[in-house]
């Protein structure tokens, strides 16, 4: 350890956060995260202390540690997975499994919502809150906060109370669907980090119901709020949005590099994904602080299939930047084009016709990771004096402007991130309208069988697979005797296959 980490560690601080790990070169070679900041770093570097192989080699390489504080364990617990997905450091090969993320999912468009948990989110119409690395932290929590706000984990299929009810963390039989989803969203505010203002509304309650003589309410009021009070000692929920912005040295280049107005909070990833044209569709990804926000995610099925991608940018940028999606999505603050001049100078035009021409707008391109800029329209400008700090320079023609940087940049691993996530996003959607057509196209060649009956049988099964392993009972009462065993002659049970 150099005398210039040693320093540095003595100023470490006892509270949550991340930590970086970096070697001679300044590439960041490890991501934990800590409860307790001070403790957890001075670790490494205790002589005593018992090490496997793996921690004795990255010991041996660090060569310098940063780090960052959060407000709570959970803070650390996101932040700590989305800096492993931008960085990749190659020490965290454990982390880089996706099987280990979890994710908390809330079914609002049900009449009575459900909160579970998943590690594989579906684009279901679903919110869905994460991913944590630790999904044992994430569960505790949760489980402290029905207390306060009673929530179902499962749809009822009963009218009598059960075990959770008579707990007080199932809503009582009587709650209406609306009184339940308005309980439901102050769950949903406190995920999404709102705990300050929705303490002092439950004190302003609790208050109000007192002075009005209603000691029941006033005392139900009072509970919620021990509960979580409690919760915050033992460990507090907080979302990406809260993080603090200035401490992300990518978002903080970024904004320097390119003379943005302000430092973009809200960036939003957009790529295209399609087979020889069939199929098309595209990915809209935003990054909140620099780090995913999956519940504000969108996908686009474009109106017409082309297999022209500029075409096909041009019409979901058009769509985005519509007076009805602005109003209901919000406002970028940056707009981040998977592709190189072809697809921005496509995204442009787009802007230039709406009444939103004032966001800077950027590409990517993926043979050099070169950020792509236009010259008159991208409302971006060059800072020489940070691109030459960065160690990067750029190649300008008489329209575009290519700024190469080292790949191990902050910079360059933000926009890779957010590319490679509105990619896998883009991909993902295509898949399933992929096999939806397939299994559409499967079902099109049984005879007697119309479009009725396939979407009643899709509705009922989802897949031709689970179809074929339905027992007949189940065929017959989704789609009657008649057309069951005309089924089950084209699709005989799998087990039977």
């Amino acid at each position: 350890m150099t005398d210039a980490l040693e320093a540095k560690l003595k100023t470490l601080p006892r509270t949550p956060g991340v930590y970086f790990h970096k070697d001679k070169a300044g590439e960041i070679i490890y991501v934990g995260k800590a409860a307790v900041l001070k403790n957890r770093v001075r670790q490494y570097f205790q002589k005593s202390r018992d090490m496997d192989a793996k921690t004795r080699a990255l010991v041996a390489e660090i060569h310098d540690t940063d780090w960052v504080e959060t407000e709570s364990e959970v803070d650390a617990l996101f932040l700590e997975s989305e800096m492993v997905k931008r960085y990749m450091p190659r020490y965290n090969i454990l982390l880089r499994d996706d099987k280990s993320q979890t994710f908390v999912r809330i079914d609002m468009k049900s009449d009575f919502p459900t909160v579970t948990f998943t590690r594989n989110p579906a684009d279901d119409a679903a919110d869905y809150y994460g991913p944590y690395y630790n999904g044992l932290a994430v569960k505790k929590a949760l489980r402290y906060l029905r207390k306060t706000f009673p929530y179902l984990t499962r749809p009822r299929t009963s009218d009598r109370p059960d075990l959770d009810v008579h707990l007080g963390l199932s809503p009582a039989l009587d709650v209406n669907s609306s009184d339940y989803k308005t309980e439901l969203r102050k769950l949903i505010r406190y995920l999404k980090g709102d705990r300050v203002a929705l303490l002092r509304e439950l004190e302003k309650d609790m208050k109000t119901a007192a002075s009005m003589h209603d000691f029941e309410k006033a005392a139900l009021y009072r509970n919620r709020l021990l509960n979580l009070q409690e919760l915050k000692r033992r460990i507090m929920f907080g979302d990406k949005e809260f993080l603090q912005i200035s401490k992300d040295a990518a978002l903080s280049d970024l904004r320097e590099l390119l003379n943005l107005p302000k430092t973009p909070r809200r960036i939003e990833g957009y790529d295209i994904s399609h087979m020889g044209g069939t199929n098309v569709v595209a990915s809209m990804v935003v990054f909140t602080n620099g780090v995913s926000d999956r519940a504000q995610y969108r996908k686009f099925k474009t109106r017409l299939e082309h297999n022209n991608d500029f075409y096909n940018m041009n019409e979901t940028i058009t769509r985005r930047m519509s007076e009805k999606n602005m109003t209901a999505w919000g406002k970028p603050d940056l707009f981040l084009i998977d592709g190189g001049k072809g697809q921005l100078d496509a995204a442009l035009k787009a802007r230039r016709v709406s009444n939103y021409d004032t966001i800077p707008m950027i590409g990517l391109a993926k043979r050099e990771e070169q950020i792509v800029i236009e010259h008159e329209h991208s409302l971006v400008a060059v800072n020489h004096e940070k691109l030459e700090q960065l160690g990067g320079y750029m190649r300008s023609s008489e329209t575009f402007t290519l700024i190469n940087l080292p790949h191990s940049t902050h910079i360059i691993k933000l926009l890779q991130r957010i590319r490679d996530e509105s990619h896998r996003f883009a991909v993902s959607y295509h898949t399933t309208l992929k096999r939806a057509k397939q299994t559409a196209s499967m079902l099109e060649e049984i005879p007697g069988i119309g479009p009725t009956s396939r979407r009643k049988l899709m509705k009922t099964f989802g897949s031709v697979r689970a179809l074929a392993a339905a027992s007949d009972e189940e065929l017959v009462a989704a789609i009657g005797p008649s057309k069951a065993s005309i089924i089950r002659r084209y699709l005989p049970k799998q087990n039977e296959a």
